[in-house]
């Protein structure tokens, strides 16, 4: 089932989050929480999750970025696209980006964006089989 990350979906994400690129869980300190807190309440960023037997195995972010060109319409920023190991190849993740994909056109989205850091042409093949393509813009990094 694919849905919207309630507040009490942070310890299943954060677990989540260790088949994406992460090596351990995060402390639960204030600054998590508060974080937490901005992402759940913040109407434009859509943490998406689908569930297998009420376990989260696979998720998305996406968030709707206001905009002053394209005659005034928002953009979609798509990141963190994981799926447990186990449960791939399944079509999970596909679920969670069509979801956003909805979101996306529901705001009036002129476009959506991805980036990801794999090299693996499995894993390219896959987003561009969810729609996305790598031709029409070049992307930059800066890492603080």
């Amino acid at each position: 089932m694919v849905r919207e990350a309630r507040k009490d979906d942070l310890d299943a994400l954060l677990n989540l989050y260790l088949f994406l690129h992460e090596d351990s869980i995060p402390e639960h300190d204030q600054h998590l929480r508060d974080t937490w807190a901005l992402i759940t309440e913040d109407e434009n960023h859509h943490l998406i999750v689908n569930e297998v037997d009420g376990q989260i195995v696979s998720s998305c972010v996406c968030v709707i970025i206001p905009n002053l060109t394209r005659n005034v319409r928002p953009y979609a920023f798509v990141e963190n696209v994981v799926t447990r190991e186990d449960y791939r190849g399944k079509g999970l993740a596909t679920a969670c980006l069509n979801y956003a994909k909805e979101i996306a056109l529901k705001e009036n989205c002129y476009k959506m964006m991805l980036l990801t850091g794999s090299k693996d042409p499995k894993t390219l093949r896959f987003y561009e089989s969810a729609g996305y393509n790598s031709s029409d813009k070049t992307a930059f990094i800066q890492w603080l």
